[in-house]
């Protein structure tokens, strides 16, 4: 006979951990910035995350569903931030100069280290399913799509100069912007000041 007691115990083996999710996914994103999504291993993430590989799989299905977990929670973290930091920002040509600090601010240090998960997922967009590879590209479409905006914000109060392609510029800003993400994963940007200066002569 199965004890009340066993069957309990039995029963409780087979729930996955109790724990806290966005802890997790904060956990399980360094792993996803610092080694790749193709590099990572359940293994990695459980290591990281300190869960079982089954609870793992209990509580996100796969790796592919917790990187879109951690993918879109990542997104979250750093608009809130972006967003915060370009609220005091009057004219366009102030906040493209902020979203480019916040830039450079991103590829220093420990932060610079882990990486971009957006640059990151950006470069191996080939190697991922079509699923994956789209999110991906939206995610950049809407980064240049937002970039654009800030350029007309820009035009309109005369900050930036009113003959400028803001579609041209906005691809050249992304690349300077993401640029630095990668530098960031090897060492610090070097003479921000300079480098920060010309980024912004585009805008004229």
């Amino acid at each position: 006979m199965i004890t009340t007691a066993t069957a309990h115990k039995n029963k409780e083996r087979g729930r996955p951990r109790e724990f806290d999710i966005e802890q997790a996914l904060d956990l399980a994103m360094i792993v996803f910035r610092q080694k790749g999504y193709h590099a990572t291993s359940i293994s990695d993430l459980g290591e990281a995350m300190n869960l079982s590989a089954g609870s793992i799989y209990k509580a996100f299905k796969d790796k592919r569903s917790l990187f879109l977990q951690v993918f879109e929670r990542y997104l979250l973290l750093r608009n809130t931030e972006l967003r915060r930091r370009l609220a005091p920002c009057v004219s366009g040509r102030e906040k493209i100069t902020e979203l480019l600090q916040f830039y450079l601010d991103s590829a220093r240090a420990t932060e610079g280290r882990r990486g971009c998960l957006v640059v990151a997922s950006a470069i191996a967009l080939q190697t991922m399913d079509q699923a994956l590879a789209q999110r991906i590209d939206e995610v950049v479409r809407r980064n240049q799509r937002f970039l654009v905006s800030l350029l007309e914000l820009g035009q309109e109060d005369g900050s930036i100069d009113n003959t400028l392609n803001r579609e041209a510029a906005a691809g050249l800003i992304l690349c300077i912007a993401f640029g630095m993400r990668v530098t960031g994963k090897v060492g610090d940007v070097t003479h921000e000041e300079q480098t920060l200066a010309l980024a912004l002569k585009v805008l004229g």
